[in-house]
């Protein structure tokens, strides 16, 4: 029987959140000395519980492609999903975006207090790595290394943290406060950078775990980086039209702040022409892949038309 897009989301962020849990256990592990009790609380609160695990559903999907189970691909899915939930554990903090909610639930810095949050965001992020690293995220020390190569890089400078600097100058905060007036590419360099990065190496990540080839890797990446460009503008698309409840946040922020988007700057029509698109050329980056890259395409869909 042929699983549903619903049914296989629910069945990737049932896996991940098992080996978050898990990962996340109190008992130190070897080389650990002991495991804070608040700090572990804190980053539960921060890493379970919630969100669609979009990202590892990208990894354990890509992976399908080339014949790896789930089981094998869910320990670099949980890694990727670490990097995930430490930027939103640090996106939230008073100095960043200065949200009370994230998933409906009060965020990490709320529910106990400002140190703990950059604490369990920085454990978060170091766990991701310590994950990439063990045998059970491939047999192969090579593919681990390319692994974390491939997801230090879209994590850091050039990619999710140089995207969030470049986010936080266009809102004017190192310019006297006046928000910078942005170009379309540089937007959507920003953008691709801040979001875009993480989504596309997950799909880079299965491709990885399946030995793909040089081309395969190629089109994955395309879908990726399309995606992850789709993904942003249907958010802030929602950020604008949603609803707290909708988005388990709150909304109408970024016009608020200054934030440069591509719905400001093109408007919604423009914004949502782009969107299709977008969704489109994510598609036939699949072609490859035939018939066996359905499930990916009709993610893209699901990242545009999303609600909650």
């Amino acid at each position: 029987m042929t699983l549903s897009l619903k049914d296989r989301l629910d069945a990737s962020a049932t896996a991940t959140e098992t080996r978050l849990a898990l990962a996340l256990a109190d008992a130190a592990l070897p080389g650990e000395r002991l495991r804070p009790e608040r700090l572990m609380a804190a980053m539960r609160h921060g890493a379970l519980g919630g969100g669609k695990r979009l990202r590892p559903f990208l990894v354990i999907e890509s992976a399908a492609l080339f014949g790896i189970p789930a089981e094998q691909a869910v320990t670099a899915a949980t890694a990727i999903e670490c990097i995930h939930c430490y930027s939103l554990v640090h996106d939230d903090l008073p100095a960043m975006d200065d949200d009370d909610l994230r998933r409906g639930r009060p965020t990490v810095h709320r529910a106990y207090d400002e140190a703990t949050a950059i604490l369990a965001g920085d454990g978060l992020l170091t766990l991701a790595f310590d994950l990439l690293a063990g045998e059970d995220a491939h047999p192969d020390a090579a593919v681990r290394i390319a692994l974390v190569r491939a997801l230090a890089r879209a994590a850091g400078i050039g990619g999710m943290v140089g995207g969030q600097m470049l986010d936080l100058t266009a809102e004017g905060r190192f310019s006297g406060g006046a928000p910078l007036a942005l170009a379309e590419d540089a937007i959507r360099d920003l953008q691709a950078m801040k979001t875009g990065a993480l989504l596309a190496v997950s799909v880079e990540a299965g491709a990885l775990l399946g030995g793909a080839t040089a081309d395969e890797r190629a089109a994955l990446l395309a879908y990726g980086r399309a995606l992850g460009a789709a993904f942003q503008i249907a958010d802030d698309i929602l950020d604008v039209e949603g609803t707290a409840e909708e988005v388990g946040k709150k909304v109408g922020k970024d016009a608020a702040a200054g934030k440069a988007t591509l719905v400001s700057r093109l408007g919604l029509p423009a914004a949502r022409t782009l969107l299709d698109r977008l969704v489109a050329d994510a598609s036939a980056a699949l072609a490859p892949f035939g018939a066996r890259g359905a499930v990916l395409a009709e993610a893209a869909l699901f990242v545009a038309n999303r609600r909650n």
